[in-house]
């Protein structure tokens, strides 16, 4: 498996909203249309209006390069620089949970 932990903190209240549009149309492609794509979902973060983290997990790396191949995933990356005024991603691979 492979995943990917995206937060995205947003310029303002009515980008927040365009953002928002944007990623649940993504999701819904995204759902729809990758088999290899296990998880992919948005969560707002509590105490921050502006803020959104994307947790995307894929049956593995071949499956997370065809997502970056889809149109739905290259629309918005085009379109979501508008809304964000800064992005942090993790790179996530399984663990075996000793650390917890």
């Amino acid at each position: 498996m492979f995943g990917l932990l995206v937060r995205f903190d947003l310029r303002d209240e009515d980008a927040a909203r365009a953002f928002d549009r944007l990623a649940g149309e993504t999701g819904e492609a995204v759902r729809s249309n990758e088999p290899g794509t296990l998880v992919y979902t948005m969560h707002h973060v509590v105490d921050e209006p502006l803020a959104r983290v994307v947790y995307e997990v894929y049956r593995d790396r071949e499956a997370f390069d065809d997502h970056r191949r889809q149109e739905h995933t290259r629309r918005f990356l085009a379109e979501c620089d508008r809304y964000v005024a800064s992005t942090r991603v993790e790179g996530l691979v399984p663990g075996t949970g000793d650390s917890l």
